[in-house]
């Protein structure tokens, strides 16, 4: 019998189901919007409704309580902050599944899972974007000239005759190189002539 299961365990024990069912969560609060299998996706969904609703309450213990769930402080504050006042006129449904085709390798049926009411910008930026605002650089129209466009100069193919032979002098350039077993080669290394 299979009281007191739910969920299902996507072929991985406790402690890797944890860490992808998380993350899969901390990316759809991130980014609004990602692509997974189906399976994945309604398990997902579980977590990021209920962490919406515990941003919905906003008290210290609901925070706590999220943070031991996605472990980032900075996904927990903009759960807070940001996502969970855009639901407050809504008693559930934050999220949706929109399906997609089948997987090429595996065909597997990929799904979108997304937010329901999504921000215009995302929250979290590209460490590029990031470092320009904090600097302050403004843009400065940047001049274009027409290049001619470059033709590469391809050299002639070096053709070998065919029965000749190249000779190099014995020994000349080379050097013995000593390492761990270094020593023991040239003992056991024939004399030159």
């Amino acid at each position: 019998m299979k009281h007191r299961y739910s969920g299902t365990r996507l072929g991985r024990n406790s402690s890797l189901l944890k860490a992808t069912l998380r993350d899969l969560a901390k990316a759809t609060l991130v980014r609004q919007r990602i692509c997974t299998t189906k399976a994945k996706a309604k398990e997902a969904r579980r977590l990021v409704e209920r962490l919406i609703t515990l941003g919905k309450k906003g008290e210290l213990a609901q925070k706590r309580h999220a943070f031991s769930i996605l472990c980032d402080h900075g996904v927990v504050s903009d759960l807070f902050n940001k996502i969970a006042p855009r639901f407050k006129n809504r008693n559930g449904g934050y999220t949706r599944i929109i399906t997609l085709a089948n997987r090429r390798g595996d065909n597997a049926q990929m799904v979108y899972l997304e937010l329901t009411e999504k921000d215009e910008t995302i929250i979290s930026k590209p460490k590029s974007q990031a470092v320009a605002k904090t600097k302050d650089i403004e843009a400065k129209p940047v001049e274009t000239a027409v290049k001619e466009p470059q033709v590469e100069k391809k050299a002639a193919p070096k053709v070998e005759k065919p029965f000749e032979k190249k000779i190099a002098p014995k020994d000349q350039g080379k050097q013995e190189k000593r390492g761990l077993g270094g020593g023991i080669r040239g003992i056991f290394k024939k004399p030159s002539e």
